[in-house]
This record gives C-alpha cells, sequence and structure tokens, in this order.
C-alpha cells in the first residue's frame, strides 16, 4: 500500500498547527531583561499587555494642595481637637490635609463617616473603624521609620494598599481547621486547591501564610531555607511539608511582585546569597517586616472588629507581600508619594 498520499496533509496539518501555535505566541507580546550571563537562565520575562493594565492601576492620586508655612505653623491639632492620640503635633492645616487625603484613599464614597461618629461628634470612640485607622497610622509610621531596609525612602502610605477601598483588596486569613474541611480522609492542609493565586494556581498548600508571614515563634520555626548544601545529610532538618510550604510562599511572592525567580535568585544556585541580586536582601528584609506588622499591629487588632471583619476561624485580616504590592515589584512603580504627607505619615509624628 503506498502510504505517500497520506502523508502529505498529515504534513499541511502539522503546517497549519504549527502557524495557528506561532501566531499565538506572536500576539502575546513580552520582553525579556537578561539579569545574568548568557545561557543561565537569568531572565525577567514580562508581559506588555499585563504591564499596560498593571499601569492603569496603579497611578497615584493628585495630592492634596500645599500648604504655606503660616498654615504650617499654626496651632496644634491636639489645641483645636479633642482625643487626638496620635498626630496631635500636626497643625491643624496639616491635620485637616491629612484626614482629606485618608477620605479618598480610604472610603471616597462614605466620607468622614466611615471611621468618625455619624451624628458629629468627631472626638467619639464608638465606632470601630476610627480605632483600626488610629493604629493603622501608627503603623505606617512604624514601616516608614523601622523597615527602611525594605522601604527606603519612599515609603508607604494608606492608599499604598487601600487604593480607594474601605478594606484592601488583598489580605488573608488563617485557613480552616480539619473539621471545617470537612474531609473525610483526613487533614489536607489547605492543599490541591489550585485555584487560589496565593500558591501561583498549584497545587501547593496555601498555609505558608500561617507558617511564615505571621506571629508563630521565633525564626527556627519557621524555616524557609530547605535546599541543603551537602551530598549527605547535614541536619538541617527540613520535612517534605516544609519544602511545600516554602515553595508555595515563593509562588506567592512571583505572583505578587509579578516577577520570576531569577528576580532574586541565581538560577545556578538557588540557595547562594554570593550570587544571587540585591533584590534577595530586600525580600528578606520584607518577609521580616510582614511578619512583625501581623504580630504587633494586626493580629491584636482582633478584639476591636466586628464579627464580620474576621476570618472562617475567627481571626484578624492579617498582610502579606500582595497587600502593597498588588503584583508590581514596587508598590505603585515606586512613585515617591510619601514626599507629600511626610509630616503626617513619618516616624516622627506623634
Amino acid at each position: 500500500m503506498n502510504r505517500e498520499p497520506l502523508l502529505v496533509p498529515v504534513i499541511i496539518g502539522a503546517v497549519l498547527a504549527f502557524g495557528v501555535l506561532a501566531a499565538w505566541f506572536l500576539k502575546v507580546p513580552s520582553e525579556k531583561t537578561q539579569l545574568g550571563y548568557r545561557g543561565v537562565g537569568m531572565e525577567l520575562v514580562e508581559n506588555k499587555r499585563t504591564t499596560a493594565k498593571l499601569k492603569a492601576t496603579n497611578e497615584l492620586p493628585e495630592p492634596q494642595p500645599a500648604l504655606d508655612p503660616e498654615e504650617i505653623a499654626g496651632p496644634r491639632a491636639s489645641e483645636v481637637y479633642e482625643n487626638v492620640q496620635v498626630l496631635g503635633d500636626l497643625s491643624e492645616a496639616q491635620f485637616n490635609r491629612i484626614m482629606a487625603a485618608i477620605t479618598e484613599w480610604v472610603s471616597p464614597e462614605q466620607g468622614c463617616v466611615y471611621c468618625h461618629n455619624e451624628e458629629g461628634n468627631f472626638a467619639s470612640d464608638d465606632n470601630y473603624a476610627k480605632i483600626v485607622s488610629r493604629r493603622m497610622f501608627q503603623m505606617t509610621q512604624h514601616i516608614n521609620g523601622q523597615w527602611k531596609d525594605h522601604v527606603g525612602n519612599v515609603g508607604v502610605t494608606c492608599y499604598t494598599c487601600h487604593r480607594g477601598k474601605n478594606v484592601p483588596e488583598y489580605i488573608w486569613f488563617d485557613a480552616k481547621t480539619p473539621k471545617q474541611e470537612n474531609r473525610m480522609l483526613g487533614r489536607r492542609d489547605s492543599q490541591n486547591e489550585g485555584g487560589l493565586k496565593s500558591s501561583g494556581y498549584s497545587s501547593l498548600p496555601n498555609a505558608h501564610y500561617a507558617s511564615f508571614l505571621a506571629n508563630v515563634g521565633d525564626d527556627k520555626n519557621r524555616r524557609i531555607r530547605v535546599q541543603d548544601k551537602a551530598a549527605l545529610d547535614s541536619g538541617l532538618g527540613a520535612t517534605i511539608q516544609d519544602t511545600e510550604w516554602t515553595y508555595g510562599l515563593m509562588m506567592h511572592m512571583t505572583e505578587s511582585l509579578g516577577v520570576n525567580c531569577t528576580f532574586c535568585h541565581n538560577s545556578r544556585a538557588f540557595g547562594s546569597w554570593e550570587q544571587s541580586t540585591p533584590q534577595r536582601v530586600n525580600a528578606w528584609h520584607g518577609i521580616r517586616m510582614v511578619r512583625d506588622l501581623n504580630a504587633a499591629f494586626l493580629e491584636p487588632l482582633k478584639p476591636v472588629y466586628p464579627d464580620k471583619r474576621l476570618g472562617p476561624t475567627g481571626d484578624a485580616p492579617k498582610a502579606n507581600c500582595t497587600t502593597c504590592h498588588q503584583h508590581v515589584s514596587k508598590p505603585l512603580y515606586g512613585a515617591e508619594m510619601l514626599k507629600d504627607y511626610l509630616a503626617s505619615l513619618s516616624p516622627t509624628a506623634k
């Protein structure tokens, strides 16, 4: 039997399939930035369409009108208003300016009454949102003063996380307990939930938030390094579960920053600090900063929140890398928004 006639449609089909695939790849424009030596895979891949969308969602609001020296030198807010516990050293004009900015950043629809008494008694603390916002001012000052190794002089403002929403879009709660998961074969450890961005849509467990980014003890109980440098067991002691949690955290960070692994790591020696990029050190400080914020500021607010604001296990909302970064390597592409509100959100403000 002559098979040559059959080869013609097969070849044509293969060519057409190749053409369709090539057209599909070509219509997804991407750029590659070489980060290391050629041939070692040290490249940062960026999709142009994704970048265009992200730039549209990372635009800064216009700053509030600047104040003249006479307004800055005016009477202090604590002398004019009652119950000003955090920003009392600002002038009345500076205080009103930051309050107007907060309204735009956090509650553009509800206005002042989102945090303050609806009857006009602004000194009252009967609204839980006011107590939370006061603590958030202190947290922002803490970040800008104590975590310059991560945020640098760019710093953060309330808008960095809130982006015009009452509650930041990217927060997290503790995973459900085994009983709440209601699994016949026991604990799933929040694994095989492939639809979750927290693990890069993989089957990796999403329990890495509580394992690495919350107040769960000292560093030795939150082992992120799971790659041994020796051929034989050197006592690192990492388990398969440690490895899964670590890789889940890494997937979360790549998703949060919109980058691939080589943004921080050298692809020929992932564990080597000497061969890593400077961003890895910045990420090291970032992980510890998030732990600090969750432990010192966010988790302790649990008694203040109403039940509707708590998670399925009754815990308070907490932060992770996406809370600030929102899929770009530098929040708001590194725009220096803090400089317009330095007097209010710097560590010297009281």
